[in-house]
């Protein structure tokens, strides 16, 4: 039972089955979409606002993804509407944990895309390979395969954001960020601004226990045995794959308030982790093979690194837990921040609290484009 709640979570909200997806093919967001006020204590978390969950159409569609002997069928959505404005593009990175999915983003998308202001906002989410909707293959997933995953995503010839450059701004939460500064710093992509929202950078497990040379050989260990047949698929389910294990990892840790932990939440996070392959790649999360960095320091350095080259904003979320809150809150003040706020939350503030959410991001942006025009 210990370590069932080890499998920390960063992630999600509305469900897409695989059947469903055909019939988002032609929908774009010419729908019209209102926006709510909202106020909070400090004290007290809000609960959900059906409001605040109300999707907006989109687009769904695939990438075919080359990587070493395999081709993977990769998931996204796109997010916009028609404007006469000239067009700016966000590309939204869902948090890595074992239930990672592009719904954690989707109202954020919605909300920001569906403004009326001098800039067209289109939103394009997509899912990490072996994560959420796309293809899951028995790879040895590791930070070095999310890291080429996200430069071709964004830079391959037949990538589908090859046209937009270093034009583009970049949300991500959890690991997501953090993957994509240690990109930025190596040149490999040149976003236009970032946005961190409860960025991480360790796993689950080296965060509570560290990594010296025994943990890691543990680490390896339970690795190995998730990713086997038989034996791994029993240790998944008892640990994960079940309703139990989902409703307490999100009221625990990834929600802050328990009363949003609604059963179509977990039922949408169960249907995840019956997908084929679903245990590869949340092995290598668990285990710390998928974070970007080993240490504060290394994490610190990531963003001062983009000092006056990149406007950066952090999202610190209140209820964090008391050692991912740590990893957050150090980068208040810290060089290469250009601007810190905290927001009611957990490890998923973009779902639980999307109208929030959006609000900071959108200011972000016309602080950061929207104002120089």
């Amino acid at each position: 039972m210990a370590m069932a709640s080890l499998f920390i979570s960063s992630s999600p909200s509305f469900t897409l089955p695989p059947k469903t997806y055909t019939k988002y093919q032609t929908a774009y967001f010419l729908k019209p979409f209102s926006l709510k006020a909202a106020s909070t204590s400090v004290d007290q978390q809000p609960t959900i606002s059906l409001a605040d969950k109300q999707p907006s159409p989109f687009k769904a569609n695939s990438w075919q993804w080359k990587f070493q002997d395999k081709v993977l069928t990769i998931y996204y959505e796109e997010h916009g509407k028609e404007s006469p404005e000239p067009t700016k593009n966000i590309l939204m990175l869902p948090s890595i944990s074992d239930v990672s999915t592009v719904e954690e983003w989707r109202s954020v998308a919605g909300n920001i895309v569906q403004r009326a202001s001098k800039i067209n906002w289109r939103a394009v989410i997509v899912d990490w390979p072996g994560l959420g909707y796309s293809d899951r293959p028995k790879l040895d997933y590791n930070v070095d395969v999310m890291e080429k995953f996200l430069t071709d995503f964004i830079s391959a010839p037949d990538g589908p954001m090859k046209h937009f450059g270093n034009d583009l701004v970049i949300f991500g939460g959890g690991h997501a960020p953090t993957i994509t500064l240690c990109a930025a710093k190596k040149g490999l992509v040149k976003p236009a601004a970032i946005a961190a929202v409860a960025p991480t950078w360790a796993g689950p497990l080296p965060i509570v226990f560290g990594r010296d040379s025994t943990m890691e050989m543990r680490y390896g260990l339970l690795r190995d045995t998730l990713r086997t047949p038989g034996v791994g698929w029993m240790m998944y389910n008892m640990l994960v794959r079940n309703e139990k294990a989902i409703a307490s990892q999100y009221k625990s840790h990834v929600y802050a308030n328990p009363d949003n932990v609604t059963p179509d939440v977990v039922d949408s996070r169960i249907a995840l982790t019956k997908r084929k392959g679903a245990r590869y790649a949340p092995a290598s999360f668990l285990t710390g093979l998928l974070d970007p960095v080993k240490s504060q320091e290394e994490f610190l350095e990531l963003f001062a690194d983009l000092d006056g080259k990149v406007p950066v904003l952090v999202v610190s979320s209140k209820s964090s837990p008391k050692r991912s809150k740590a990893v957050m809150q150090a980068l208040k003040g810290a060089k290469g921040v250009s601007k810190f706020v905290e927001v009611p939350g957990a490890l998923l503030p973009q779902e639980e609290y999307p109208t929030m959410i959006a609000e900071e991001l959108y200011q972000f942006l016309q602080e950061s484009f929207e104002f120089n025009i």
